[in-house]
């Protein structure tokens, strides 16, 4: 049975071996995995293997978060190697891969200087360190002429980082940011899609790129990208005020009222049918809150309505007391709190009796747009 077993770990091994000289990452993963379940020790240069394959898969956060999983070995036997490297030059040899991709070309460059002394015969390490070493000095260039106003050839050292590492989400938005500056919108978004494909949740091409949007009045892209700044960045206000003005612009632009709309706004509460009526008839979007002060669960639920007020400021947002104002809610029909209705431009659209959280937002994200 352990002969077995061990069989089975090295044919995944060699499997794995083989298909990261062949650039097939998925079988590498794949194959990584496999000698894990097969009964392999999670070796580093296994673990390694996984992080590579992760990295060229454009799976950045996978990456990241498996190397800290990967073991410390050091140090290594001397006959040690994976893939025609030595086991420890290859460590430092996907670690300075990482601090690439993270835009950390200083830490790039001494991992690569460390994988390259410790094996001076591989070639695919002496590769790696005549890379990194030459783009890390392309992003300086193209930093310094970036802080001279020297837009154009900072474009072009950053061209040149991309020329040598095409997948690198650091120099595509850095060099976003020039063609910004040149006034070159359309230029600006294919490089911050470029650096988006390769790190989706990179925020500062999300910026830029709503930015570009925000000056050729591309309202519902701009606000797209916002709404993705939202999630990443929650606590961020001017991100907020600046998803509030794209909203109101979007309503603009499609002939929709915008009047009473205001950023920052609080949680109004309802204290007449007057008041109430007036709220449900505003243009837009309403949310009202029926709850009792007394009840758990509208306690819980109330803090939560505030949060999204802030979030999704171009929605009102309304709190009835039915115990204070039981004329409201007999004339809702509220049986049960916490209820919650929204209404589009006067109409009610959806009714949710002690809603989740999820729920909540959810809908009042989907009637926001």
């Amino acid at each position: 049975m352990e002969l077995r077993k061990l069989e089975a770990v090295e044919k995944h091994m060699s499997k794995c071996a083989d298909a990261r000289k062949l650039g097939d990452w998925k079988a590498a993963l794949m194959e990584a995995d496999a000698a894990i379940v097969s009964g392999a020790d999670f070796s580093p240069h296994l673990g390694m293997c996984k992080v590579e394959a992760l990295l060229k898969l454009h799976r950045l956060d996978d990456a990241q978060s498996n190397l800290l999983e990967v073991p410390k070995a050091e140090p290594f036997p001397a006959h040690c190697s994976f893939s025609g490297i030595a086991c420890e030059a290859y460590t430092y040899f996907v670690k300075a891969q990482i601090e690439m991709a993270l835009g950390r070309f200083e830490n790039a460059v001494m991992a690569a200087e460390k994988a390259s002394k410790i094996d001076p015969r591989s070639n695919e390490v002496a590769m790696l360190h005549n890379t990194v070493t030459l783009v890390a000095r392309a992003r300086v260039r193209g930093n310094d002429l970036y802080k001279s106003e020297r837009y154009t050839e900072a474009s072009s050292a950053y061209a040149e980082g991309l020329r040598l590492d095409p997948c690198n989400a650091i120099l595509y938005c850095n060099r976003a940011a020039c063609w910004f500056k040149l006034g070159m919108w359309e230029r600006s978004v294919e490089d911050c899609n470029q650096a988006l494909r390769f790190q989706p949740r990179y925020t500062k091409p999300l910026l830029r790129r709503a930015a570009c949007n925000n000056k050729m009045e591309r309202w519902a892209a701009v606000v797209s990208d916002y709404e993705a700044l939202r999630k990443e960045l929650p606590h961020d206000k001017e991100v907020a005020e600046s998803l509030f003005h794209a909203q109101v612009a979007l309503k603009k632009s499609r002939g929709e009222e915008v009047l009473n709309m205001e950023f920052g706004g609080e949680v109004e509460e309802v204290y007449s049918r007057e008041q109430f009526k007036a709220a449900m008839n505003l243009p837009g979007v309403s949310v009202i809150h029926f709850s009792t002060v007394s009840d758990h669960q509208c306690k819980q639920l109330s803090p939560f309505v505030d949060s999204l007020c802030t979030r999704y400021p171009s929605i009102h947002f309304l709190k009835v007391d039915i115990d204070k104002c039981p004329s409201i809610g007999n004339a809702e029909n509220v049986r049960v709190v916490p209820t919650v209705k929204i209404y589009k431009n006067g109409t009610r659209v959806k009714e949710i009796v002690c809603p989740s959280k999820e729920v909540l937002e959810y809908s009042v994200r989907h009637y926001s747009g």
